[in-house]
């Protein structure tokens, strides 16, 4: 990795409203030459998708909840502040990706952006590496999702677009608190949650497809939030939703007791509470399969009430469809590049 002395500052140039609020310490860059694949193949039954895509290593918007922060320790970095100050951008990404997609043993499965980083970090306006990876999934017609908190995502409105009509994409919005006042205190740097619900509207618009992802459920804090976000989001054009509840691996559970008692001291203890009740006694749970469920009655009651009010919205309707899509991925050949 190689340290950037005078970093880029993506918010002398990108309005506030997209990228979110500056972070209160200074931030540190690293680019890094990635060597091996910037494929990730996910084996565990907790997340939802088996590849992922990660332009960049830690992230800004400094959820202090974040289940990807000790990945940054691999690094010999901390997975407290340094996630959220020390970022790591490969800047080979769009390279490295074509070079996976041209590979014989590559069948086109889909491709998520996002795991230990959000693809449209503040960042991105400067390095651009998730548009240019887009831009590659675009020209092998490559199904992608992408996973993010950012309204940033609106600037690439007309290459989703075109990669829905070419190929197939969504791209879910992560928005777990209805007010700003929940948001603030643990995600303190991500876009505002009407800036999100704003970004969603506009790519529905535009006929990108999109979705809800109610990411983490915090027992005791914001399990009663997920009625009024599942109506919200779909006035603005989402029609899948899904949920997780809050995961604290390794160093990441003092952290969050840490930001949760000094942000939301009134409710600390009672959330903290709750936690514990669906972790037996403990704030985490390691057992694959349960790392992202809770175990309680309460917890029984909080899936009903999601299932409930996505079969009143509508919401994950596809999913009972018979129907099953053609894979459109294909390598492009030099007469393709040229005319197609």
């Amino acid at each position: 990795m190689r340290y950037v002395e005078n970093p880029p500052n993506p918010w002398l140039s990108t309005s506030v409203e997209w990228i979110g609020e500056p972070p209160e310490a200074r931030l540190e860059v690293f680019e890094e030459t990635a060597t091996r694949s910037i494929i990730t193949r996910n084996q565990s039954p907790d997340v939802g998708f088996e590849y992922s895509v990660n332009c960049y290593r830690g992230c800004t918007h400094a959820c202090s909840y974040c289940f990807s922060r000790p990945t940054h320790e691999y690094l010999g970095f901390g997975a407290g502040t340094d996630f959220e100050r020390k970022i790591v951008a490969k800047v080979n990404a769009p390279q490295l990706l074509r070079r996976e997609l041209m590979k014989p043993s590559w069948k086109g499965d889909s491709l998520t952006f996002s795991f230990t980083s959000d693809p449209y970090l503040p960042l991105e306006t400067h390095y651009g590496l998730t548009r240019g990876c887009l831009e590659v999934c675009l020209e092998f017609r490559q199904p992608v999702t992408l996973v993010t908190k950012s309204a940033l995502v609106r600037r690439d409105t007309e290459l989703l677009r075109e990669l829905t009509l070419q190929a197939d994409c969504s791209v879910n919005f992560t928005i777990p608190f209805r007010d700003d006042e929940v948001s603030r205190a643990l995600e303190p740097f991500a876009p505002s949650p009407d800036a999100r619900f704003r970004a969603m509207a506009e790519l529905a618009a535009a006929g990108v497809p999109v979705g809800l992802g109610l990411a983490p459920v915090i027992p005791g804090l914001n399990d009663s939030h997920i009625p009024e976000l599942l109506k919200r989001a779909h006035a603005s054009g989402a029609r899948t939703a899904w949920m997780t509840m809050l995961r604290l691996p390794g160093n990441v559970a003092p952290y969050f007791e840490q930001r949760l008692r000094e942000r939301l001291p009134l409710k600390a203890e009672r959330v903290l509470s709750h936690i514990r009740e669906e972790r037996g006694g403990k704030l985490n749970s390691s057992e694959f399969g349960a790392r992202m469920k809770g175990t309680s009655e309460q917890w029984r009651l909080v899936e009903q009430i999601f299932r409930l009010h996505c079969r009143k919205l509508g919401f994950n309707q596809q999913r009972y469809s018979t129907d099953v899509k053609e894979s459109t991925f294909r390598r492009p050949t030099k007469q393709s590049t040229l005319f197609d």
